[in-house]
């Protein structure tokens, strides 16, 4: 299988050009090539296929096999995949998602994609859509008991469930032992992206994050997003003003626009090496 090896700000993936190769079985070689040891090494794979409805389509697979909806950084560097490798030769591209359809608009310098902007869409307040189960229509600043000590949650997903916590002190957080509690706790009963988040200022954010599947990765383009909007509902971030929002891997700027009620992402894409790998034993 000939991939490549790409990452957004830190959140790396393996790259199939689908239009090319065939990859039978995506699950499992999602788990052979994310692992850091025995494979290439990535949060997982993900497959750009030809789309009936966009310029092409996205197959996000997490490093544990299971198929996720949408990943924010992701479809930044299936963007550039795209434009550098000319499945599309145009600025402004659609991707199809298991979320939908995305709008994407490409800084191109030198020939090559440098960074990508996402129409994210609508964020998602509505708790049994998210899902997460609670009494009220919308979870904003709701506690929450995850193994005996109460956390204050704020629900939203961008295509993926996300749960927002507010601490002031992300640093020294041992997210190996909180984030399985949220990701597998009973209200969520699709599992559940979990940030960490520290308010800087008005217009600057500090995130870690616990990702469903993957554990705690570099970056996550949904998960900024939903941050985003979390504090502006919480009125932690003035509205309607890009937002820096400060991650493991590098900074992604996050705007909601209030009366369009879309979310815009701006962020780099990056490529990091391809090659060939041998799946031949998968198949035994």
């Amino acid at each position: 299988m000939k991939f490549t090896k790409m990452q957004g700000i830190g959140n790396d993936y393996v790259y199939v050009d689908c239009f090319q190769e065939t990859v039978n079985n995506p699950s499992a070689v999602a788990k052979f090539v994310s692992d850091r040891h025995f494979g290439i090494g990535s949060d997982g794979l993900i497959l750009v296929k030809p789309s009936d409805v966009a310029d092409c389509e996205m197959d996000m697979y997490n490093l544990d096999g299971s198929q996720g909806a949408m990943c924010g950084n992701g479809i930044r560097c299936v963007a550039k995949f795209a434009y550098d490798k000319g499945i599309v030769n145009k600025k402004n591209i659609s991707v199809a998602t298991k979320s939908g359809i995305k709008y994407l608009d490409l800084t191109v310098k030198n020939g090559k994609v440098s960074s990508v902007k996402v129409n994210m869409g609508s964020p998602i307040l509505n708790a049994k859509t998210i899902p997460v189960v609670s009494p009220r229509e919308q979870v904003i600043n709701e506690p929450l008991d995850v193994n005996g000590e109460t956390y204050h949650i704020t629900a939203v997903s961008m295509g993926n469930p996300h749960a927002i916590v507010y601490m002031d002190d992300v640093d020294g957080l041992d997210i190996a032992r909180i984030g399985p509690l949220f990701e597998n706790h009973i209200n969520f009963p699709d599992r559940i992206n979990t940030e960490f988040v520290k308010v800087i200022d008005r217009h600057t954010l500090q995130m870690r994050v616990w990702e469903r599947g993957s554990g705690e990765t570099l970056a996550c383009g949904t998960g900024a997003c939903a941050v985003a909007v979390a504090s502006t509902l919480n009125g932690l971030v003035d509205e309607d003003v890009p937002i820096t929002v400060k991650l493991l891997g590098g900074d992604l700027e996050i705007l909601w626009n209030r009366q369009e009620n879309l979310v815009y992402m701006t962020g780099p894409a990056t490529t990091v090496f391809e090659g060939e790998i041998d799946l031949s034993f998968l198949e035994k």
